[in-house]
Order: C-alpha cells, then sequence, then structure tokens
C-alpha cells in the first residue's frame, strides 16, 4: 500500500467536474457554487465483514454499491444529486490497485449520476469501511415521511425479497443450481437501482406522496412512515411483488420480501384512483399496490382481507445496532 497523499493523487485522477463545482479534491474544503434550489445531505456507511465482504465481488462493485444507497436515500426525497464526498477507512493487506478499482466504482457511478465527487479522506482502519455523503437538490417539494394521510393507497417499484435471497447465496447460505436465478438475485444484492428519476416524478404529483427507500425490509421501512405520520397501515401479503428468480426459491412465501431489506426500492403513499399500469408508465418502472393508509396507528399484514398472523409475528426487519 502506498502513502496516503499519494494515493488520494492517484485515486483523484481522472476525476471530472461540472460548473457547480468552483474546486474540487486538493485544498481543505472544495467550492461549490450555491444553487437556487434547497439542498437535501445524507450519508452512508458500508463496513466490511458488516455489509459486505471482499470475496462478494469485484471492487469496481464494491465501490459503485456503496454510492448507489445513498443514492436511494436522494431518490426517496424525490431531489436531483449534485455532489458528493468520499471517506475510506482503509486496512493494511489491501492493495493499492484494488483501493484504485474501488474508487473507480465509485467515480464512475457518480458519473453516471450526473454528480460531482468534489473530496473526501483516507484513513487506516482495522476494516475497510467506505462512508460516503451526497448532497443533492429539491427542485420541488420534497417526498417526506410525515405525508401520508388516511385512505392513501400505498404502492412499491420494483420486487421484494431479491437483495436478502442474494446476500444468503453471497454468505454461502443458499445454494441456487439455476444460473439465470442466482445471477439476478446476487446482482439485486450487489447492485442496488436507485429510483433517482422515479422519486422525482413522484415529488411533482399533488397532494405531495409521503415516501421512503427500504434498507431495512418493507415492513419496517414501511413503519417510519407510519410513526412519522402519526397513522397506521394495512398490508395485504399477497401483493407484494416478487421477481421470477425470487418464486424459484421461496415460492409464494413473502417473509423475506417482507423483512429482509437491502430492496432500495421505493415506498409511497398517494391519494386512490392511481392505475398501477398508467403509474408504472408514468415512473419508468414497475409499481405494485400493496395496501392503505387506515387511522388506527401501528402495521397489520392482510391475507385476503384477514390477518395474516404468522406473517404478522415475523416482522423484524434490519437494525444496526443488533446481532443478526
Amino acid at each position: 500500500m502506498r502513502g496516503e497523499f499519494e494515493l488520494i493523487d492517484r485515486l483523484c485522477r481522472g476525476l471530472g467536474a461540472s460548473r457547480r463545482t468552483i474546486l474540487g479534491p486538493g485544498d481543505d474544503c472544495a467550492i461549490v457554487a450555491r444553487s437556487r434550489w434547497p439542498s437535501v445531505i445524507t450519508v452512508d456507511s458500508m463496513v466490511e465483514g458488516r455489509h459486505f465482504k471482499i470475496g462478494w465481488g469485484a471492487p469496481e462493485q464494491i465501490g459503485a454499491r456503496a454510492m448507489l444507497v445513498n443514492l436511494s436515500d436522494i431518490a426517496a426525497m424525490g431531489a436531483r444529486p449534485s455532489h458528493c464526498v468520499v471517506n475510506l477507512a482503509v486496512r493494511r493487506g489491501l492493495s493499492t490497485r484494488f483501493i484504485e478499482r474501488l474508487y473507480d466504482g465509485l467515480k464512475r457511478t457518480a458519473r453516471d449520476a450526473s454528480m460531482d465527487l468534489v473530496g473526501g479522506n483516507v484513513t487506516g482502519a482495522d476494516n475497510l469501511a467506505i462512508t460516503v455523503t451526497v448532497v443533492g437538490e429539491l427542485r420541488g417539494p420534497a417526498l417526506r415521511r410525515d405525508q401520508a394521510r388516511v385512505n392513501d393507497e400505498i404502492f412499491v417499484t420494483g420486487t421484494f425479497g431479491d437483495a436478502a435471497l442474494g446476500w444468503r447465496i453471497l454468505e454461502g447460505t443458499l445454494t441456487v443450481a439455476n444460473h439465470r436465478s442466482r445471477s439476478w438475485l446476487v446482482s439485486r444484492c450487489l447492485q442496488p437501482s436507485p429510483r433517482i428519476s422515479a422519486g422525482q416524478v413522484l415529488a411533482r404529483l399533488k397532494p405531495t406522496p409521503a415516501a421512503i427507500d427500504v434498507s431495512d425490509g418493507l415492513a419496517q421501512d414501511l413503519g417510519h412512515i407510519l410513526e412519522r405520520s402519526k397513522l397506521g397501515a394495512e398490508v395485504e401479503v399477497d401483493s407484494i411483488p416478487l421477481s421470477p428468480a425470487y418464486r424459484s426459491i421461496a415460492g409464494d412465501d413473502r417473509a423475506l420480501a417482507l423483512t429482509g431489506g437491502e430492496d432500495y426500492e421505493l415506498i409511497f403513499t398517494i391519494r386512490p384512483g392511481f392505475d398501477e399500469a398508467a403509474l408504472s408508465k408514468r415512473l419508468g418502472v414497475s409499481v405494485g399496490r400493496i395496501g392503505r393508509i387506515v387511522a388506527r396507528r401501528g402495521l397489520r399484514i392482510l391475507r385476503e382481507g384477514k390477518p395474516a398472523r404468522r406473517a404478522q409475528a415475523r416482522l423484524r426487519g434490519w437494525d444496526q445496532l443488533r446481532d443478526h
């Protein structure tokens, strides 16, 4: 491994910048032009041994994933990403080439999102950790968790449970013989798809929907909307969208779809009357209606309109400070 400053110099090579960036990496602070729009800011970390293992994917994939999970937060607010900074905590034993490739994944993902990577930090640590801070612009109303209303319908983008199965494949606790299914599930874990454009379209709807991205499990993250909005929800468990790959492994069992996490899809609540097909076309991603907001506090899981007690009893999502 090279020295800190030589490594930083190598990592920063090839960084482009838009006119929004006045001064990029190389000084004590980056300087960015003041935006006419309100800013949103998010930060997230991925720690080796907790959120990933080195052998799970190429270094570029690890770097890209660290950026993508932050972009999902931007999507959940209906914002546009503009700038980001990256902190790398690097452990001994990792080659300079590995870190360069990891940073290539970060840079490529920032570039694909039309976002300037304007600086960061490198430090030593016992485990590799990647912390990304993203700044975005709100060019309209924000999608917030406290905006759900009684009788709103609950929709989700994409499918659920794939990443949780992919995680188990990568850990070696699940064997999948079908190559197509295995590839799909692993890619959903390693390469989430933040719904940035869909979030921006949602933010233009009237009244503004409530929304959240799903990192810790559908049930747990929907619960954050309910808590902030001081309302409840009824979810028809069999309406939660599943991929063919998920069904090939778990059938119709939606336990992991409810609680598995790492999906990085959007949950949003809107007034009744929206058609699934029309809304999917409008957002550019498939959506499914899974339930409705009610006045009675708490989340109730239903099957054919009746309490699904077995599913209800298993509602436990991811917690960063709890052993899993």
